[in-house]
């Protein structure tokens, strides 16, 4: 029982480890810099739900709008200040910039793929979003999406 409980405290410790250094990269942002990094998250989510309906009646506009403000970023390159910018690129790590980078090219493909009414296309790139939106969150918001901590989820066949 004694190992158990060892057990269960050690990977606890481990998870606030690794969940409060993903953290303290976004606290150590500004208030202001975390309020625009949620107002962008939440109008990329928007974009995401409403391609779908767009996809599946085969407006290829929408979709390619949609994509593109995605690609341009909503709100945080419209919004920041130059101190802002370097601030959130001095801070947040360079795995994150990476991915952050990763996800507005596949915006950008995914646009030009709309642009090109190529559904398969289309399907493709919107499915790779998704991965790329997944694959930030478990990496660096685990302490708001704990479910995709694989370390945690038993994998189901």
């Amino acid at each position: 029982m004694k190992q158990i409980i060892g057990f269960i405290i050690s990977l606890c410790f481990s998870l606030v480890t690794f969940q409060s250094y993903a953290e303290k990269d976004v606290e150590a942002l500004s208030p202001e810099l975390r309020i625009l990094l949620s107002k962008e998250m939440l109008s990329l989510q928007e974009g995401m739900k409403a391609i779908i309906p767009a996809y599946v009646s085969g407006d290829w506009y929408e979709i390619s709008h949609i994509a593109l403000k995605m690609k341009n970023s909503y709100i945080l390159k419209q919004s920041l200040t130059n101190a802002q910018m370097h601030k959130l690129h001095s801070t947040l790590p360079d795995a994150f910039l990476k991915q952050d980078q990763q996800f507005h090219y596949l915006a950008g493909m995914l646009s030009h793929a709309a642009d090109m009414e190529k559904p398969e296309l289309v399907g493709f790139y919107y499915s790779e979003l998704t991965n790329s939106c997944v694959s930030c969150h478990s990496q660096f918001a685990l302490h708001r999406f704990p479910a995709l901590n694989s370390k945690l989820t038993p994998h189901k066949h």
